[in-house]
């Protein structure tokens, strides 16, 4: 900074000598000198290419020039001469992101030790005491040269030496920020009346033409650099107001920025110029919400005032019924997406406007709360967002600790939008990335180095981001609590409408729950006020937020009395926001958490959502189990225990914390351990010491299993002898009956219909009678099952004779036979065709459509039939390593691999997704609706996105899977 002072003064002195003379006779206008230098490299080249044009940096008081006149009471008296006021244009905020909204300027840090006092920073750092005298940057004479200048180029350097003295002012003066934006849109008014002349002038005639100041211009807060928003209103010559109103542009581009009327109707497709009556018919008919909100911001800044008068009081009731339309919802929505969508990856985090906990963010906010209560509060009808966070904080739609959060939070990103767009006089809202280029405008700004700046940054950003999310929801807290009438800040009809803007279906309903849940004084409904403001926009987030604000009623309800909840709640980090969005995206949850509430602390940590592994079950189940006497309260404990596991699973995968695969492993290991625990349970109830295995098939034997997935088991005993065979059935009976007894757990279901003979078969056969069995009448769909045999509980020894015995059926040492392929295909060709269940939608069915889980397993399954006993790898339970060994070994082109690889991982997250959304089990992918929008909020960031374009996609995955398939299958290209 030091470096580019002493270059840029060595420049000024070798063009204009007489700048450097007087800057070192006037303390005062040294500081000024140096503060335009040290800030905008772009200022101090045009001071050396414009000698003299330094004489504006001069104080008021040694100016000499219209100093006598320069008090506000004076500006604005000129302003009244010329034109109304004007909203700042495109230039900076005053004052150090440190300062304040009254201006007050805190304690900044002192210079670096190889920084000369007057460099910009050492300005920055002076308080109001120390020379701001508080009178206006551009007084009256200013803005009449700007006003009254004869053409563009005249208009130009008029404008430039006004910008320099709002300029040096905001580097040197108070630091107050509607000061500067206002001084900066009194600058942007005056330039668009000194371009109306000139293009009144140049395009002459008699018509009427009115310019309406829109966006930060019609608010009064300008930045340095930006384009000038404004509508033209016109009576008479429509066809000269239109070429007078595009002279005045160009003139404006000229001299000082773009003039964007672009907000007007039917944007830049639009006519340049309409009559009110052309407006109102638009707005009345075809304007979005977006559009009413800009005109929040609407302004009569010069010209025919009585015509812009005018059309403002026509518009301005439109403004304030916008909210009404049945579609404001999705308007106000869409916009906020369109807004996220303009950034492109990756530069969120630098941007102070558009990122995260950015200026949009603020602003975005206050004109929605304005848009909403402005209806019945004419108190709100303002239009910058500081005025704005005012009036809500007065009006008690805002907590004056979060209207001041948001209001330093403004101060600041808009001061380093200031200082970011002085450096090059370059319209920007991205801080840098380099260390070098943040260094210079942490200096500029007051700060030591750019850790304490980027410390600052993510404080603001930080605030901005949570009350941004909070502000909805504040003020219906206000409205409705059982509190005195006299007390109420918000009327019941106006806590209904945001309800309405929120997404709520019930807002009648809603405000029921959030009554019940806040009215009193008790402690609980103080604490449950502070929750409910950020869990009602966590519920809004979710296609069905009146059930998740419904079942958050519940829990509390539930547990309200329980000291530790709502403490919990308040003070357990990442719990109360986690409740919120799972109670509103999951029935699965809910009902697993209604069954079990305490089950809530696993919310607080991420590292309680891991899923616990096998032998780490296995041992907490034994233990459960030890602690009780009879069978029945055993088994209690550790069907209680699953439901923890699968609460703990669904949170985890809720919450994006596994994916799919790592899913179906935890719950297969959690059915594993139940079931172990089980048969030691019910082997306790009986004198044999049986040797007992639980074989698991399916799903769970490829450690594959879905939310709903039954437990598919074969029974496997050692020994042949009668009082052998009954001592295993009545050890497998106690244990089904024990599982399967009525409780408020989740069922489990045993299923053994893979058994030999099926459901003619007996429950339970001994390792000969197996031997026996698949040496003699096995069918190729049986060895196909046996392709997922795994011991999963019981005797590891049975379990590893009877897989010896799989693999002879499973494994075969000639391969898959002629006849065999010929029944096997024969068989898929019936699954594909008569299995499907009636009334289902065959190609978004995920287990047997085209393309589904049915085609993708079977595909596999063929492979490992035909090649398992020449490939080693084959011989796994696993659908997707069996189908990498494949690829591997050239079974597969890579091509069909994908292809079947990412549909079953598509249609595996469906199908659970599905269960999670609904709570019940379900293999069909719904197309459109509720269903599918609840669907894809069960499955996180995969589900974020078009709906359509999500169902288009899965169909296309599901098309190349099902060709690959058949290629595989039935030899078809």
């Amino acid at each position: 900074m030091r470096d580019l002072i002493a270059r840029q003064l060595a420049r000024l002195r070798e063009a204009d000598p007489e700048a450097v003379a007087a800057s070192s006779a006037n303390i005062e206008l040294h500081r000024r000198l140096t503060a335009v230098l040290a800030a905008s490299e772009t200022l101090g080249d045009r001071l050396v290419a414009s000698p003299g044009l330094w004489k504006a940096l001069r104080p008021n008081n040694s100016d000499g020039d219209g100093s006598d006149a320069s008090g506000p009471a004076g500006l604005r008296q000129a302003l009244a001469d010329g034109s109304p006021q004007q909203p700042a244009a495109a230039h900076g905020l005053s004052g150090s992101p440190r300062t304040p909204a009254n201006g007050t300027a805190k304690t900044r840090p002192a210079p670096a030790d190889d920084e000369p006092e007057s460099s910009s920073s050492a300005g920055l750092r002076q308080s109001p005491a120390d020379g701001a005298s508080g009178s206006p940057a551009v007084g009256p004479a200013d803005l009449e040269q700007v006003r009254t200048s004869a053409d563009a180029a005249e208009l130009r350097a008029a404008y430039c030496r006004a910008l320099l003295r709002i300029t040096a002012d905001d580097l040197t003066g108070d630091g107050e920020l509607a000061r500067v934006t206002g001084e900066l849109s009194d600058l942007a008014d005056a330039t668009l009346t000194g371009a109306l002349r000139i293009a009144e002038a140049e395009v002459p005639g008699d018509t009427s033409l009115a310019v309406i100041a829109m966006g930060k211009t019609g608010a009064r807060e300008l930045n340095y650099v930006s384009d000038v928003d404004v509508l033209f209103v016109a009576e008479g010559d429509l066809d000269l107001a239109a070429r007078r109103a595009a002279r005045l542009m160009s003139i404006c581009q000229q001299a000082a920025w773009e003039v964007d009327a672009g907000l007007r109707p039917e944007g830049r497709n639009g006519a340049l110029v309409r009559t009110v009556d052309s407006y109102l018919a638009y707005y009345r008919r075809w304007a979005h919400t977006w559009e009413f909100q800009a005109l929040l911001k609407a302004r009569p800044v010069t010209g025919d005032l009585e015509l812009a008068e005018r059309w403002l009081a026509e518009v301005e009731p439109l403004i304030w019924s916008a909210v009404d339309k049945p579609n404001a919802v999705d308007d106000i929505r869409a916009m906020r997406r369109r807004v996220v969508a303009t950034l492109p990856p990756g530069a969120a985090e630098y941007q102070i406007k558009l990122g995260s906990g950015g200026l949009r963010d603020i602003e975005f906010a206050v004109q929605l709360l304005q848009l909403v209560h402005g209806r019945g509060d004419a108190k709100l009808r303002v239009r910058s967002t500081l005025d704005g966070l005012r009036a809500l904080t007065d009006g008690g739609y805002l907590a004056r600790a979060d209207g001041e959060a948001l209001t330093d939070a403004y101060c600041f990103l808009r001061t380093v939008e200031h200082r970011l767009q002085l450096q090059k006089l370059r319209r920007t809202h991205r801080v840098p990335d380099d260390d070098d280029d943040t260094y210079w405008l942490a200096r500029v700004l007051g700060f030591r180095d750019v850790e304490e700046f980027r410390t600052e940054w993510r404080k603001h950003a930080a605030a901005a981001r949570k009350l941004h999310e909070k502000l909805f929801y504040r003020p219906l807290l206000d409205a409705v609590a059982e509190i005195p009438a006299d007390g109420l800040r918000l009327a019941p009809s106006a806590a209904r409408a945001r309800l309405e803007v929120l997404g709520f279906a019930d807002p009648d309903g809603a405000l029921r729950h959030i009554s019940a849940l806040t009215s009193g004084i008790s402690r609980t409904a103080a604490i449950q006020r502070t929750l409910l403001p950020v869990l009602l926009g966590e519920f809004a987030r979710a296609p069905e937020p009146d059930r998740g604000l419904l079942s958050y009623r519940k829990v509390s309800e539930k547990l309200g009395g329980s000291p530790w909840y709502l403490r919990l709640l308040r003070d357990g980090g990442p719990i109360a926001l986690r409740l919120a969005r799972l109670l509103a995206t999951s029935r699965y949850f809910t009902d697993l958490l209604t069954r079990d509430p305490a089950a809530l602390r696993l919310l607080a940590e991420d590292n309680d959502l891991r899923p616990r592994d096998a032998e780490v079950l296995r041992g907490g189940m034994a233990a459960a189990a030890a602690r009780h006497d009879s069978p029945e309260a055993a088994i209690a404990a550790v069907r209680a225990m699953r439901r923890r596991e699968l609460l703990r699973i669904a949170c985890a995968d809720l919450l994006g914390h596994i994916e799919v695969g790592q899913v179906g492993v935890a719950l297969s290991d959690l059915t594993d351990a139940v079931l172990h625990t089980a048969l030691t349970i019910a082997k306790s109830t009986v004198d044999d010491d049986v040797r007992l295995a639980l074989i698991g098939m399916g799903r769970l034997g490829g450690r594959e299993n879905s939310y709903a997935s039954d437990a598919d088991v074969l029974f496997v005993f050692d020994g042949d002898t009668p009082e052998r065979a009954a001592a295993a059935a009545s050890v497998v009976e106690t244990m089904r009956r024990l599982l399967s007894a009525p409780a408020h757990e989740p069922p489990l279901n045993v299923d053994v219909s893979l058994r030999p003979e099926g459901r003619q078969g007996p429950v339970t056969r001994s390792l000969s009678a197996y031997r026996r069995y698949y040496s003699r009448w096995s069918r190729v769909w049986e060895a196909q099952a046996l392709l997922r045999a795994r011991y999963c509980a019981g005797d590891p020894k049975v379990a590893a004779e009877f897989l010896a015995i799989a693999d002879a059926e499973r494994y075969p040492a000639a391969g898959l036979s002629a006849e065999s392929l010929v029944e096997l295909r024969r068989i898929k060709a019936r699954v594909d065709t008569e299995r499907l269940p009636r009334g289902a939608d065959r190609p978004t069915h995920v287990k047997l459509g085209p393309g589904g889980l049915t085609d993708v397993e079977w595909s596999v399954q063929l492979l490992q039939l035909t090649h398992g006993h020449a490939v080693p790898a084959l011989r796994t339970t696993s659908t997707l390593a069996a189908l990498s060994a494949a690829e591997t070994a050239g079974l597969v082109d890579a091509k069909d691999a994908v292809a079947l690889r990412e549909s079953w991982l598509a249609a595996s997250g469906i199908r659970d997704a599905l269960t999670l959304a609904r709570g019940t089990a379900s293999d069909q992918l719904p197309r459109h609706g509720p269903e599918l929008a609840a669907m894809l909020a069960a499955m996180g960031p995969a589900g974020d996105g078009d709906a359509g374009e999500f169902v288009d996609e899965y169909l296309r995955q599901a098309r190349r899977a099902h060709t690959a398939a058949e290629h595989i299958f039935f030899g078809q290209e």
